[in-house]
């Protein structure tokens, strides 16, 4: 299971395996690597002392400073004294360092195992319908302040399309809108959930069906993340619909237009979806 989002191969973990310090050259590793390495020892063994860190990896005062100066800045890490049962010696209690809640953050989370597992969980006790129900209650939770556009003119549409990438970008997918021939495109440049939706593309469906059904009209995806792509993209025209002239569905009520099934991205991949960069 994933813990930290630092390859082994690049930082030592600081932990002691006999009386001295191991020693990390910081010419050798490179600035990123460093600060890489300066965060671990935060995460693993903070609070520490600059001192201490300056020790274990074979930095200058200068250098530690530099990488915890940065780290505050960011709000990535914070400076607190060390408590009195802590210090020896005379003078006051050296500083100690520790990554704050944003700096666990940044790193990696085995989230997307806990999320593939949940979801497997589910499809086992309430078998596929269960997975689409909940992918479109997932979608409904993000879009729940945008309203079904109910007048079709190309402003409106539009309209409607950013106000959709608003809410996605809200939920942190990072989305856009741009004009492409004689439509626009809905571009979401980040996935949240991209590695669970691999296996799980009932998620890209149930956001392409209420892609559909906000904005009135029959939406394309091209690319998705959870293919390859570099971004979601799915494709808005602007003309107004034109009302189906094919095969219809008879109930024992009424009789309807059959209305077309929202399909996830297909594996083949779309350079479409690269025009959202």
């Amino acid at each position: 299971m994933k813990t930290v989002g630092l390859p082994q191969s690049e930082v030592r973990s600081g932990r002691r395996t006999d009386d001295r310090d191991p020693v990390l050259p910081a010419a050798t590793t490179g600035e990123g690597h460093t600060r890489a390495a300066v965060v671990r020892l935060l995460l693993e063994e903070g609070p520490i002392t600059a001192t201490a860190i300056g020790r274990r990896l074979g930095l200058s005062p200068a250098g530690v400073r530099r990488h915890l100066d940065a780290l505050i800045e960011s709000g990535e890490a914070r400076a607190m004294r060390a408590a009195p049962w802590q210090h020896q010696g005379r003078g006051r209690p050296a500083k100690q360092f520790q990554l704050t809640a944003a700096g666990r953050g940044r790193l990696g989370h085995a989230y997307d195992d806990l999320a593939g597992a949940a979801m497997r969980q589910l499809r086992e006790i309430g078998g596929d319908d269960a997975i689409t129900e909940f992918a479109r209650s997932r979608v409904d939770s993000i879009v729940s302040e945008v309203d079904r556009l109910d007048r079709h003119t190309p402003a409106a549409t539009a309209a409607k399309a950013e106000e959709i990438a608003e809410a996605f970008s809200d939920a942190g997918f990072a989305a856009s809108t741009r004009k492409v021939g004689a439509g626009v495109q809905i571009c979401q440049h980040h996935c949240p959930v991209s590695h669970v939706a691999q296996e799980f593309p009932e998620l890209c469906a149930a956001e392409l069906e209420a892609f559909r059904e906000l904005l009135g009209t029959h939406v394309q995806r091209l690319a998705t993340i959870a293919n390859g792509d570099c971004a979601c993209t799915t494709h808005v025209p602007l003309a107004p619909p034109v009302p189906p002239s094919g095969p219809t569905v008879t109930t024992a009520s009424t009789t309807q237009p059959a209305r077309p099934v929202a399909q996830p991205a297909t594996d083949a991949r779309n350079n479409s979806g690269r025009s959202a960069q």
